[in-house]
């Protein structure tokens, strides 16, 4: 997810490197927004080394400088509609002001007015500036509009003076920013196993058969478990993506080497995940050189490959395993036989030829088929948000498989 940090001119803005630092840690990207005052505690080139990104300081480049042209003048709304919540870190007194009267006379005011993303704001000023009635109005004004307010703590100021005003712990920005973004840490102390991506089954050195998968749909997976607190190994078969943050990720080719590496990986799982799309067949024989072409036709002879889905499933014991259907036909018949046949928990199935789902979009049509006889159709969603829905029924599963279980063993 993408965060932007706003940083505004109080001494805590040295805090705001801390945080940079942290919420990457826990796999946000981070651009930084610089308020003038921000400047005049901290150098931008602080936040840019530690982002990796670029460091906004002005809405317009400056005069004169030859750089100001129509991508600069609009910069503010290009990052208002690409960020996933905008963060203010400390939070001063005059842009907390400037915010709750919809002031826009720098980036940061008008990145704010032109987002509608969730906002977050942190406060950080003397006693008596946060104790203000104006001040106090202003907060009350901005939670009403459904922004976070992140309470400061009290102790010793920089001023000198002693109560509320020292910038919140980086431990309470990050729960409120978890709370706002409904981000949930429900899957701590698992190990989630996802395969994604398609195979490559080889038939001579320069041509194979293989599926229609970008992989997006396993990468989502893989991403949200490891924002939710999960140690997360990725089976990728080749795919064009980055690896997720905190995720380790395996390269695999064929289907023969995406069931090796699972099946060495699944003792040590806790939840499988399997959005691979695998190829069921392979060429019996793969030719060591090209084939040249004729006017013959040439036929090929196909062999099954291994079914990962169904011979990990065959000793998951209190693993939960999650299948996915990809169907042209028939969803709803064909993922309940698939469920019972492959002896999984969960199936993912959808409809590829639906328009907005399946390969290659970024967005997912899906019903989740759960084993204990709960249908869950969802609307078109954002893949990254297919995952999380896919992980909460993979909570809720655990807890009714595990309670069964438990039942079980006092019977």
């Amino acid at each position: 997810m993408r965060i932007t940090l706003g940083v505004t001119g109080g001494v805590a803005a040295y805090k705001a490197a801390e945080l940079v630092r942290r919420l990457q840690q826990d796999g946000f990207s981070v651009q930084v927004v610089m308020t003038r005052g921000a400047r005049e505690f901290i150098a931008p080139l602080t936040f840019a080394a530690l982002s990796g990104q670029k460091v906004i300081t002005d809405l317009f480049s400056e005069a004169g400088s030859g750089d100001a042209n129509l991508d600069s003048a609009i910069e503010h709304i290009a990052v208002a509609q690409r960020t996933d919540l905008l963060l203010v870190a400390p939070a001063t007194v005059d842009i907390l002001a400037k915010f709750a009267r919809g002031i826009a006379d720098d980036f940061l005011t008008t990145l704010y007015l032109a987002t509608t993303a969730p906002v977050v704001v942190a406060p950080a000023m003397n006693v008596n500036m946060w104790n203000h009635a104006a001040t106090q109005e202003n907060i009350e004004r901005l939670r009403a509009r459904g922004v976070h307010v992140v309470n400061p703590n009290e102790g010793y100021l920089a001023c000198g003076m002693v109560g509320a005003g020292r910038l919140a712990g980086q431990e309470e920005i990050i729960a409120a920013l978890r709370e706002t973004l409904h981000v949930k840490r429900d899957l701590e102390g698992e190990t989630v196993l996802v395969t994604a991506g398609p195979t490559c089954e080889d038939l001579d050195p320069v041509r194979y058969l293989t599926n229609r998968s970008s992989g997006k749909m396993g990468y989502a997976v893989a991403e949200a478990a490891a924002k939710r607190g999960a140690k997360v190994l990725l089976v990728s078969g080749p795919v064009s993506l980055e690896t997720p943050a905190g995720v380790e990720r395996f390269d695999v080719r064929s289907a023969e080497d995406m069931y090796r590496a699972v099946e060495a990986r699944f003792a040590g799982a806790t939840i499988a995940v399997l959005a691979a799309a695998v190829a069921d067949y392979r060429p019996a024989q793969r030719h060591a050189e090209k084939i040249k072409k004729d006017e013959a036709a040439l036929a090929v002879s196909l062999e099954r490959t291994t079914d990962i889905l169904a011979s990990i499933s065959k000793n998951k014991g209190r693993r939960i395993v999650v299948g996915f259907a990809a169907e042209t036909e028939r969803v709803a018949e064909n993922a309940r036989k698939k469920l019972a046949a492959k002896n999984a928990d969960l199936i993912v199935a959808n409809d590829v030829t639906a328009e907005g789902a399946g390969f290659d979009h970024d967005t997912n049509i899906v019903t989740l088929f759960s084993s204990d006889g709960r249908d869950l159709a969802l609307p078109k969603l954002s893949k990254a948000e297919v995952a999380q829905r896919i992980l909460d029924e993979v909570v809720r599963l655990r807890g009714v498989l595990h309670g069964k279980a438990a039942e079980r063993s006092h019977a």
